[in-house]
């Protein structure tokens, strides 16, 4: 209910009929004896005296996601710890979905696939020699394909098995063997649904029978998955996410992620061209990649970017080798889409997990050293250089990148001649200010700079003629040229 931790919220909860008060994100300790720092004394004391359960909803958890925790717990204590497991003869030391799985398939003569409600794998039994090419599918891929879901909602046969208590039969069809399935739920919550499949023979006469008794087993167990699932997945993502920004209690992050204190780690950041057509799925390609490849990355998906979290058990300079080897793995993946998509790989260095918001800002540095490079590379007509780099790769373009963030609120709040020739030329379209960035970039080469521009040597002599007359900019001063350099590269790219 998200009371403040008082006493008086405790007792008021006991006497309306509660059996559990959760309590919200205070801020503050809850002890036995009082809440630190507000003088209010006695809710743990409360709770004992009134049997009332005290929750605490964990840092980062929403509403949403702890009352949907709640209804789990409850349906696995409605649906018990599946002690009439012997009807099926499950090992009770070894209550499981893939336990249960193969016995049901021994006693159906089938084959047997345990699936949540997306329709995800959980479970299944082994798979004889006559299994049909669909079963196989759905075991190796973890799930039913997108294309046989559509199917099943056309038929109707989804839309029976949520609202259907009893087993479905579906007869063979063509190519499709013979099928049964049950849903198995908690009460009126569908949790999921067990499918038997004939390998090569008819089912048991009374495999219905058996997979109704499953299906009471399996409650249990599925409620199980989805506590296990849903609190891992949500505790491993606020752990990453909070070592990333370097947010919170990075020790304890890394103890949520299983990583030893001096675990060796790096950051990539794979970033897709802003504005990208809404059917680019090249960083849904590279998430699935890598979670194929490589199970235990960290993944945080934002918009245009991609973070990875790779970590590895050898010194930091093979670990280092080891994630460049998949950077090019994955870099030959995008290229290998239709149209190329425009994606950078920006490696950040490796760091112990406490550190790993420095890797993730390098990666993000080396990310937006690939673009430019790539920007004045196809401006002064050059090949198009590698998409992926760490540090080195990247060269001096980090630290200048470093220089300009610092240097950018100087020159957003300063003032003068070269501060009106920037925010003027800007307004009336940023030809000027291209041209001095041509210019620059061409180290003062003023028929390369010309090149660059597509415009005549004399057209861009004008115009810097035209810096000097009417903005009084002395371009032959050092220290006017060196903040010209920096105004240039600091306008956005839009701007100019």
């Amino acid at each position: 209910m998200g009371a403040a931790p008082d006493a008086g919220t405790v007792r008021e909860a006991a006497r309306r009929g509660a059996c559990a008060v959760v309590l919200g994100d205070t801020g503050e300790e809850v002890t036995g004896q009082e809440v630190t720092g507000s003088g209010v004394t006695g809710p743990v004391e409360a709770a004992r005296e009134t049997g009332v359960a005290l929750l605490a909803r964990a840092e980062g958890t929403g509403w949403a996601e702890a009352a949907a925790l709640l209804r789990s717990a409850l349906s696995y204590v409605r649906a018990g710890r599946a002690d009439d497991a012997g009807a099926l003869r499950v090992p009770e030391t070894a209550p499981s979905l893939a336990v249960l799985a193969a016995r049901v398939a021994a006693d159906v003569k089938g084959s047997i696939t345990i699936e949540d409600t997306r329709l995800r794998v959980l479970a299944h039994s082994a798979t004889g020699p006559g299994a049909d090419p669909l079963r196989r599918t759905v075991i190796l891929g973890g799930r039913v394909p997108d294309w046989r879901v559509a199917e099943l909602r056309r038929s109707g046969l989804l839309r029976a098995l949520w609202t259907s208590e009893d087993v479905i039969h579906r007869p063979a069809d063509g190519d499709n063997p013979e099928r049964l399935v049950v849903a198995v739920r908690s009460g009126r919550e569908v949790l999921g649904s067990i499918w038997a499949a004939a390998d090569g023979a008819a089912l048991a006469p009374d495999a219905a029978r058996h997979l109704r008794t499953a299906a009471g087993l399996a409650a249990p167990l599925l409620v199980r998955e989805r506590l296990s699932e849903s609190g891992t997945a949500h505790r491993r993502e606020a752990a990453l996410r909070g070592l990333l920004h370097g947010l919170g209690d990075r020790r304890t992050h890394a103890w949520s992620l299983g990583l030893s204190p001096d675990a060796p780690c790096a950051v990539v950041v794979a970033e897709r061209r802003p504005g990208a057509r809404a059917d680019d799925r090249a960083l849904d390609v590279l998430a699935l990649e890598i979670s194929a490849h490589r199970p235990g990355t960290g993944i945080l998906r934002g918009g245009d970017r991609l973070a990875l979290f790779l970590t590895g058990d050898a010194s930091a300079a093979d670990h280092a080798g080891a994630v460049l080897g998949v950077v090019r793995e994955l870099d030959a993946v995008v290229s290998s889409l239709p149209g190329a998509p425009a994606v950078w790989l920006g490696v950040g260095p490796v760091v112990t997990p406490e550190r790993a918001d420095l890797s993730y800002g390098r990666a993000g540095l080396v990310v937006r050293a690939l673009r430019e490079r790539e920007a004045r590379a196809s401006a002064a007509g050059r090949p198009r250089p590698p998409r992926y780099a760490d540090a080195a790769g990247a060269g001096a373009a980090l630290e200048v990148l470093r220089i300009l963030d610092a240097a950018r609120p100087v020159w957003e709040s300063g003032s003068g001649p070269v501060h009106d020739l920037i925010r003027s030329d800007l307004a009336a379209g940023g030809e000027l200010v291209r041209t001095l960035a041509a210019w620059f970039d061409a180290g003062g080469d003023v028929p390369e700079a010309a090149r660059r521009l597509v415009v005549h040597a004399n057209t861009l002599r004008y115009r810097l003629g035209r810096v000097r007359e009417r903005y009084g900019v002395d371009l032959d001063d050092p220290d006017t040229r060196l903040l010209l350099a920096l105004a240039a590269r600091l306008v956005p790219p839009e701007a100019s």
